[in-house]
């Protein structure tokens, strides 16, 4: 049966190639990006795939253009059966010179974003008696990594609200879910993957990372492959709670569960060529 999915974010990457793919499978699209010339774009390719579909230009800090985004997906469709919280920015360097107010910009996008959409269709979810929450996490949402404080703040803040959040609407029949990939070959990281300043205590090790990271995405799933797996939990009447979208992703986690910390740190510090 087809669905009427909520995407935020898909202007790029994972998100755009999950909106194909739901109109391809007959599913009616609803969703917004601040990056209008890729949004139109896509609007393009949805009207050529032939997928239903509502786009528009935004960013999801206009916590009054939600609401008024809501408004105008229920008066055209008249319920919402999934959202996809899909947007987020990335936020690299060592804590200690962070911009704290650059950070509170990442916090305010990839949490209260998220949230701003969610508690925008919570209500009429709740009167249907049926809906999916999706949040797009990270595997640093619970496996903390160096120089991504901020960003795996932001993740970690996104796992506690949703799992919270399950335990008040699943009495109301809405499934939530989140999504937690490592590394997906998208232009994502190589965003934010700036070099500490010369002089910086950090800037050898971040540089190092830096390396290891880039090497990594090259063998990453790619957009397609990761969407895909996206489009299933969507598709899914009752998604897992966690989900993962590629191997690295379901290694580390398991071994976040068996291993002690000291152990976990010494493998993560090798496998991103970070020991000092």
């Amino acid at each position: 049966m087809s669905q009427v999915v909520v995407i935020t974010g898909l202007a790029d990457g994972m998100g755009r190639e999950v909106a194909r793919m739901l109109a391809a499978a007959g599913d009616s699209i609803a969703g917004f990006d601040v990056d209008a010339e890729r949004i139109a774009a896509l609007a393009g390719e949805l009207e050529n795939i032939g997928g239903d579909h509502m786009l528009e230009a935004m960013d999801v800090c206009d916590r009054p253009g939600i609401l008024a985004f809501k408004d105008r997906v229920l008066q055209k469709y008249g319920h919402v059966d999934t959202v996809l919280s899909n947007v987020g920015i990335g936020f690299f360097g060592p804590f200690e010179e962070t911009d704290l107010e650059k950070a509170l910009k990442c916090l305010e996008i990839n949490v209260i974003g998220a949230a701003a959409i969610f508690q925008a269709f919570v209500p009429s979810m709740r009167e249907r008696g049926k809906g999916k929450l999706i949040a797009m996490s990270s595997l640093v949402g619970r496996i903390p990594f160096p120089f991504e404080s901020v960003y795996s703040a932001s993740k970690f803040a996104i796992g506690g609200l949703v799992q919270s959040l399950r335990l008040e609407v699943e009495p109301f029949g809405i499934r939530v879910a989140l999504v937690e990939p490592a590394q997906v070959s998208t232009r994502f990281a190589a965003k934010i993957h700036v070099l500490p300043p010369e002089g910086s205590p950090y800037r050898e090790r971040a540089g190092r990372f830096i390396a290891r990271d880039e090497e990594l995405v090259k063998s990453a799933p790619n957009p397609v492959d990761a969407a895909e797996k996206i489009v299933k939990i969507i598709h899914s009447d009752k998604p897992s709670m966690f989900n993962q979208v590629d191997m690295m992703s379901s290694v580390f986690l398991f071994l976040n569960k068996i291993l002690p910390m000291r152990v976990r740190d010494s493998i993560l510090c090798n496998h991103m060529d970070i020991k000092v």
